[in-house]
């Protein structure tokens, strides 16, 4: 693992970032679509964030994006068990206010739509790349 910087990730994680930016003020009356497909989003947005400065293998990052869905998740149920409420508006709907097993499940989901959206662009990679020709 190294920092670094990858421009073409910068520019997903700004497209899925105004997609959720989206989903959360314009799409607050499209029920599960807003909840849980911005969940799925969500994950895949913090991959991509992290792509952008970390130079890492795929499992490893879609591993650790998975896992800040997984503690926001946990954040909720916590300061649901112990009363405590976010005063904030705009963070209560950013990081959501009820634990839910269906948000875990919409983590796990972005999780492996980060997997099979890796392994396809690795897919494309290789078939553009020219066969080296034998002697």
């Amino acid at each position: 693992m190294r920092w670094r910087f990858d421009p073409l990730s910068l520019v997903w994680a700004v497209a899925l970032f105004l997609v959720l930016v989206l989903l959360a003020t314009v799409g607050a009356r499209w029920g599960w679509l807003r909840s849980f497909f911005g969940d799925v989003l969500a994950v895949v947005w913090v991959y991509f964030v992290f792509r952008t400065v970390i130079g890492a293998r795929v499992l490893p990052l879609a591993l650790a994006a998975l896992g800040v869905g997984l503690a926001v998740e946990l954040g909720q149920y916590l300061a649901a068990a112990w009363h405590l409420h976010i005063p904030n508006r705009a963070l209560r709907i950013v990081l959501g206010s009820t634990a839910d097993w269906w948000d875990v499940l919409a983590y796990v989901i972005g999780f492996a739509a980060v997997l099979a959206i890796e392994s396809l662009r690795d897919a494309v990679v290789r078939a553009a790349r020219p066969q080296a020709s034998a002697p």
